[in-house]
């Protein structure tokens, strides 16, 4: 049995790197990184990108985050977030991802549910004060100590980490690597609520391996990365890979095509990975004729039951995966075939066509007795999903399961065994990657007013969006903002005619 120290660690995938190729180019921030952030975009290499990974360490280190402790991260697809993340690691930290839509009610629940000790963000992303946001939920986050931020005009009682960054430090003395202890935390909505789930760094780089493994990605490869870094599916498809691949990391702010086809085709990226439905625009635009470069795309669905009925990928010199996101229980990716459309399914192990006979690098599917998709193997963390043991007569507890029940409503086909998810789960809304129990969202309208309402429409890009309506509108999104509630619930209140 390999021991937990010869097991590999995210930062001990980066530091293989970096032994065989120091001066090689690591990390390219996005191009339009002045206006996301107000701070100009780096380019590193493998070099000096471990010379500011350690200087946030023994920063970490001197500001007394013991090992275990969770920091908190709310930070955009820049190269400072890649950085903090691997910093974290090799100070025994677990980065625990907050999404950028979130506000203050949402982050302060985050906090306190994982007894955060730290958190860092960036003092405005695309025009907002995430700083005061942090400090705002911080204050309420009673195990906070530390509160660090990227940029500039940040608030009194923040950290200035630029100046950590460019300043000089003493070599840390990192504690030993250990590949199962927690990586990272990240955030579930499931019928039962709210939860946090914790990844070891195994679980981790098992997810990177589902993906990589089944893309086909080449060593060396270089990768744009337009994702934003706040799931386990998103950390695993990019971060990992990279690592994983010991290529270039280029990153890009979501939402601005040109920008983004401008960066493929001047940085000579030969794979893409984005939200598929994003991808699958941007081939129907011509993109893949415009970038003969690039030849693996692979598209993240965060609303899996909507691959089957997908567009054909075009048969062109890019092979097209498919990474089916089941919420932050676990994933599993497909190749397309010649003919562009979806791969077939089948349940059992996952991935093992491309490793040794007869494993399953990737994980194993399986229909659970309720009709619904059930995931096991190395990168699903059982324990975060299984609710406490019901016993069966009162004295003996009931086996625990060694699956997670995703909740997503799926079939056998009778005639060829294949495995389709048809349905998300039930009083789960998914928009945009962001997921609301059906019922909150009633509560949060009733907090408006008896002629309130606030609902989630099916969309076929994003899985649902939110539609509200008040008797004043302009009111509802005020007092939405006053709640601390996150801009997907506050928009939905838009007026028609501002929308047009």
């Amino acid at each position: 049995m390999t021991s937990a120290s010869n097991s590999p660690t995210l930062d001990g995938l980066f530091r293989r790197s970096l032994l065989r190729q120091p001066e090689a180019l690591a990390l390219v921030d996005p191009a339009d990184k002045m206006r996301v952030t107000q701070t100009p975009p780096q380019r590193l290499t493998f070099a000096q990108a471990d010379r500011e990974i350690n200087a946030l360490t023994a920063h970490f280190i001197d500001m007394g985050l013991p090992p275990g402790s969770v920091i908190a991260l709310q930070l955009p697809n820049t190269v400072e977030f890649v950085l903090t993340v691997l910093a974290a690691h090799r100070a025994g930290l677990v980065a625990a991802l907050l999404p950028q839509l979130w506000r203050q009610h949402d982050l302060t629940t985050a906090l306190n549910r994982s007894g955060a000790r730290a958190i860092v963000t960036s003092s405005r992303i695309d025009g907002v004060s995430h700083a005061d946001l942090v400090m705002n939920a911080a204050a309420e986050a009673f195990s906070i100590r530390y509160v660090g931020g990227f940029g500039s005009d940040l608030p009194e009682g923040m950290t200035p980490l630029d100046h950590v960054l460019a300043g000089p430090f003493m070599e840390p003395l990192p504690p030993a690597p250990d590949a199962r202890s927690a990586a990272i935390i990240t955030f579930d909505i499931t019928a039962d609520g709210f939860r946090a789930v914790p990844r070891t760094h195994l679980n981790l780089i098992s997810g990177g391996l589902a993906v990589f493994l089944e893309s086909g990605m080449p060593q060396g490869a270089t990768v744009m990365s337009a994702l934003v870094p706040s799931s386990f599916g998103h950390l695993a498809s990019s971060l990992v890979t990279w690592l994983l691949s010991g290529g270039v990391l280029s990153l890009h702010h979501p939402f601005d095509s040109a920008v983004l086809e401008r960066e493929i085709v001047d940085g000579g990226c030969d794979v893409l990975i984005a939200p598929a439905p994003f991808a699958q625009g941007l081939a129907d635009a011509g993109l893949l004729d415009r970038a003969p470069m690039l030849k693996h795309v692979i598209g993240l669905w965060r609303a899996p039951e909507q691959v089957e009925s997908s567009a054909a990928w075009p048969a062109t010199q890019a092979a097209f995966t498919d990474v089916y996101l089941f919420g932050e229980a676990g994933l599993f990716g497909a190749i397309r075939g010649s003919d562009g459309l979806p791969a077939t399914i089948m349940p059992g192990p996952h991935g093992a066509p491309r490793a040794a006979a007869g494993s399953a690098v990737a994980g194993e599917t399986l229909m659970t007795p309720r009709g619904t998709l059930g995931l096991r193997g190395p990168m699903v963390p059982v324990l975060a999903y299984t609710a406490q043991a019901d016993a069966s007569n009162g004295l003996i507890p009931a086996k625990p399961l060694d699956y997670v029940d995703t909740g997503y409503q799926a079939r056998l086909d009778r005639g060829t065994g294949a495995l389709h998810v048809t349905a998300p789960p039930s009083g789960v809304m998914s928009v945009g990657g962001y997921r609301f129990l059906a019922q909150d969202l009633g509560e949060w309208a009733k907090r408006l007013g008896d002629n309130a309402m606030l609902t989630a429409l099916p969309d076929r890009l994003s899985g649902y969006r939110l539609a509200g309506r008040a008797s004043d509108n302009g009111c509802a999104r005020e007092a939405l903002n006053e709640l601390g509630l996150n801009p997907l619930m506050v928009e939905a209140f838009r007026d028609r005619a501002s929308a047009e």
